[in-house]
């Protein structure tokens, strides 16, 4: 039989689109061995350093010692264990709601709550930015669905204005925009809700634990009260584990429970990772300092990397996506920043559009000072080689 596939594998290679995993060694809160290679890690969404905190990983030990690792079953039948209500509850706490309810991933739960939210004859407005899960969901609810420009508020509002009588209209963004790392304006936002009837979903997923005076996210950020939306999130960035939660009503918690798809038919995920979880959430609230260090960490590596002559998307995040011309110097600055011992993944489309290929930066705060000043010679070093700067 013909192989089918190496023809398009060959046309990626050609654009400089080809994609291979990159097996991780191992990693440490200072270096990481990839495929070999010691390197800064500057790609991980783990911006709190939660991942390796030792209460962090003893809280899942401990968990597996009790509950073994896998859950065994989905969460209507027998795999709803004690950690998984633990979290849920201390999840509520946090982000001031009622309930909340967790899933196996953030892309589960965009995928699960969608389709239940809008069904028959409402209608979807989504950012043209959203993540892949958002719009995945958007698609399954089966309903109107429309796209607004990025951050345009006069093009949402001119799409409110064709609704029809009665019809329930859900508007879809992220809090943090993942790849840009730029914010929804929320506030303004939130009138045109107001205004036209609308209910909003925000995806906060780069935004809880970062976001805000107390880490709680964007609505927090911009002074809006917890129930000022439908609010999701995952458990893999700031908070250092894996998982996705929605976040609400006990009510909402309840319809969701007999509603979403991607919760009713597929295994629990596992009681340790609640209960690693669990412990970060509570870091998150007893060690505000770690938000300050995320801060200053980002402010130094923007300012350095921005006098250099490197431009940014307008980030207001520690998301810093370097801008590149095309795919091919997107590739060749990750490379040479590869050999520099700097990790810094180039993204091409179909994740960003072909005239918007970056390099994606993440800060973290437990980047030293010394580690932020070898990112930037990475960075002028391998730019002045390939005339970037």
């Amino acid at each position: 039989m013909p192989d089918k596939f190496q023809h398009a594998l060959e046309q990626l290679e050609l654009q400089s689109l080809h994609r291979q995993l990159r097996v991780v060694d191992s990693t440490s809160t200072d270096r990481t061995f990839i495929q070999g290679q010691s390197v800064l890690l500057m790609a991980s969404n783990n911006y709190l350093g939660l991942a390796t905190h030792p209460t962090v990983k003893n809280a899942a030990i401990a968990a597996i010692a009790e509950w073994g690792v896998g859950s065994g079953a989905s969460r209507l039948i027998s795999g709803s264990t004690a950690p998984h209500h633990s979290l849920e509850d201390c999840l509520a706490s946090f982000k001031c709601t009622e309930a909340a309810l967790t899933f196996g991933s953030g892309y589960m739960a965009n995928i699960g709550l969608l389709p239940s939210l809008m069904k028959g004859n409402g209608l979807i407005l989504a950012d043209r930015l959203c993540h892949a899960s958002l719009i995945d969901g958007c698609r399954l609810a089966k309903t109107d669905f429309r796209v607004f420009r990025h951050n345009d508020l006069a093009h949402l509002q001119q799409l409110l204005a064709t609704r029809k009588r009665a019809q329930p209209i859900l508007i879809v963004t992220e809090g943090v925009f993942s790849m840009d790392g730029d914010l929804a304006p929320l506030d303004e936002i939130h009138q045109l809700t107001q205004d036209y009837e609308a209910d909003l979903l925000i995806d906060d997923a780069h935004g809880t634990g970062v976001m805000g005076p107390n880490g709680r996210g964007t609505l927090e950020h911009f002074g809006l009260a917890p129930e000022s939306a439908y609010q999701m999130g995952t458990l893999s960035k700031a908070i250092g584990t894996s998982g996705g939660y929605i976040v609400g009503s006990q009510s909402l918690k309840e319809f969701l429970i007999n509603t979403a798809r991607s919760l009713m038919y597929t295994t629990a995920p596992p009681p340790a990772i609640a209960a690693a979880a669990t412990a970060a959430l509570t870091i998150i609230q007893q060690e505000p300092e770690r938000r300050t260090r995320l801060w200053q960490n980002r402010e130094r590596l923007f300012t350095g990397l921005t006098s250099m002559g490197y431009t940014f998307t307008d980030t207001q995040s520690p998301i810093l996506p370097v801008l590149m011309k095309n795919a091919q110097q997107a590739m060749e600055m990750s490379d040479s920043l590869f050999k520099l011992g700097v990790y810094v993944p180039a993204i091409r489309p179909p994740t960003v559009p072909k005239e918007s290929c970056r390099l994606r930066l993440t800060v973290t705060s437990e980047t030293t000072l010394s580690q932020t000043e070898n990112v930037l010679t990475a960075f002028r070093t391998a730019g002045k080689a390939l005339h970037l700067i």
